[in-house]
């Protein structure tokens, strides 16, 4: 079976380091992007399986780049799990409505992620 590729958008190196250990123990292929733009720019580039999202980064937030791919025909299907640290209501309801899947909430717990990425992959 072909190596599933996931994209991660976050701001924080070290964020993205954890995602990238919990993830490439998997064997998923991952591909990195630090901001909402370069998120949807990669997303297009790459047609990952999975994204996880960060939610509050510069140039454009994660809510933001979340609505511009759903728009886009290439990529409007595509998994997308908010990965922040607004654990409040309002922000998990903005998540959904802006077309996410699912949520984690940092800091990360490994088998929470790897559970609700396995899961959208139909794994």
């Amino acid at each position: 079976m072909a190596q599933r590729k996931i994209l991660l958008v976050d701001d924080s190196e070290t964020i993205l380091m954890m995602e990238q250990m919990i993830l490439q123990k998997e064997f998923y292929e991952v591909v990195i992007a630090r901001d909402g733009k370069e998120g949807i720019a990669k997303a297009v580039e790459t047609k990952p399986d999975l994204i996880l999202m960060d939610v509050v980064m510069p140039e454009m937030n994660g809510f933001e780049a979340v609505k511009r791919l759903r728009q886009r025909e290439e990529t409007k299907s595509v998994p997308i799990v908010m990965v922040t640290t607004e654990a409040e209501m309002e922000s998990m309801e903005a998540g959904y409505v802006s077309g996410c899947n699912d949520y984690v909430v940092k800091p990360i717990d490994s088998l929470e992620l790897l559970t609700k990425v396995k899961n959208l992959l139909n794994e």
